[in-house]
């Protein structure tokens, strides 16, 4: 409630019964606070060198007070940078997980990484 007070005041995020009365039936964090907790276990989980954006965001089911999350994430597509070669950006597709294993959002972004050697690489064939 505290997030949504100062970053999202509708009242199915601030009030018990204004969410009952809503399409979501009960008590809600923001999709917006959805999506900062899944930055944060993404940024615990990786060490990248920043993102030029988003691509998409979906939210398919509510986050409710006191649900245990996690995030699973998906490799789409990998590439060097054209400009930069010592970088590289893995396409995810990240998805927020409820306490039933339930997804409630899907977040897929490009993040860029370092890039190893490519004559470090000890697998034959794998770009580094």
């Amino acid at each position: 409630m505290e997030f949504a007070a100062a970053f999202d005041p509708q009242p199915m995020h601030l009030d018990e019964a204004a969410a009952r009365a809503s399409m979501l039936g009960s008590l809600a964090a923001s999709g917006w606070h959805s999506c900062c907790l899944l930055a944060r276990m993404i940024g615990d989980g990786f060490h990248f060198l920043g993102a030029p954006g988003v691509d998409e965001v979906r939210w398919f089911k509510p986050l409710r007070p006191g649900e245990s999350i996690r995030v699973r994430a998906t490799v789409l597509e990998t590439r060097a940078s054209r400009s930069r070669p010592q970088l590289g950006f893995v396409k995810f597709q990240f998805e927020l997980l409820g306490s039933s294993g339930a997804v409630l959002m899907t977040l897929t972004t490009s993040l860029m990484f370092a890039r190893r050697d490519a004559t470090s690489s000890s697998r034959e064939g794998i770009p580094g």
